[in-house]
Order: C-alpha cells, then sequence, then structure tokens
C-alpha cells in the first residue's frame, strides 16, 4: 500500500531562506563575491563569560533533560523587564510571556491555533515567509496587502 501525502503539501514550497541560501551558494561558487545580509546570524563569537557559563552548566547533572515547556521563571522575568524598560511595556512573567526556538515556531502555533481552513489571511508585502506558509500549512487563503516606502513601510487601510 503507497501511502499517499497530504494535500496541503501542495501548496507548501521550499523554505525562502533556504532557496536564497542555495543562489548564494551558486553565485559564490561562481566566484562572485556576495556579502550576505539576508539572515541574522551572529558573526562574532559569544563572549567569553557565555562561553565559560555554557561550560559550567554542561558540568551539572540537572542540566541534560528537556527543558521547560514555558522556561525557566527567571528567564520570563528578565523578558519582562526587558520589554518593560525598553518599551515601557509591562507583562506579566507568567501568564504573557513563552519564550520559543523561533519565530517560525510562534507563528506556525498561532496560526494553527487562530486559522481554520478557508479562512482569509492578511498578510504584508514585502512580509516575513513564513506568514505565507503558515496560513497555508492550516488551509488558510493568503489575502497580501501592499507595503511600500512612500508610506514608510505600514499599512495604507481605506479610513
Amino acid at each position: 500500500m503507497i501511502i499517499s501525502a497530504a494535500d496541503k503539501l501542495q501548496y507548501i514550497q521550499e523554505y525562502y531562506f533556504s532557496r536564497k541560501l542555495k543562489e548564494i551558494k551558486a553565485l559564490m561558487d561562481a566566484g562572485k563575491d556576495i556579502l550576505n545580509l539576508g539572515i541574522g546570524n551572529p558573526d562574532q563569537m559569544p563572549s567569553i563569560e557565555t562561553i565559560e557559563a555554557l561550560k559550567s552548566s554542561a558540568d551539572k547533572s540537572n542540566s541534560h533533560g528537556y527543558q521547560s515547556y514555558i522556561g525557566i521563571p527567571s528567564l520570563r522575568k528578565a523578558m519582562a523587564k526587558w520589554y518593560l524598560e525598553t518599551y515601557q511595556v509591562e507583562l506579566n512573567f507568567e501568564t504573557e510571556i513563552l519564550p520559543l526556538l523561533g519565530s517560525k515556531e510562534g507563528i506556525t502555533h498561532i496560526t494553527q491555533a487562530f486559522i481554520n481552513p478557508g479562512d482569509k489571511v492578511l498578510i504584508p508585502n514585502p512580509g516575513y515567509p513564513s506568514y505565507e506558509s503558515a496560513t497555508r500549512l492550516a488551509g488558510g487563503i493568503p489575502v497580501f496587502y501592499e507595503l511600500d516606502e512612500t508610506n514608510n513601510w505600514t499599512p495604507d487601510f481605506p479610513q
């Protein structure tokens, strides 16, 4: 018996940045000098203190299991403090902060939680490619709205 792929896979494409990295590699292989500003990878080593803290943590016997699903309280408290100091936004670290592995995880989870098949989802263009992928994965229909420099890259909705 052959197991067929799910219908939704017809809408899912290779991840945008994966395609771009292949294009960049091909250009570099062709001898082009490329300055990659595409993905926010660090270009410097972490501080010595950070590396030492990681090493010290790896030596602890209780550091090798799965992490908490909501992150440790001290991390969530530090995030709440940073939001307050940076944006003057007060957040409850127990109920309003959830550390994620990355933005795609959060976008996918929130889309799965709120989008039903056939729902239309507004997506900015230009925008983060994961918005469209998560929408399609949830069975939603992407509806793009244009952003442009003349409006300072903000939506221009009719009044």
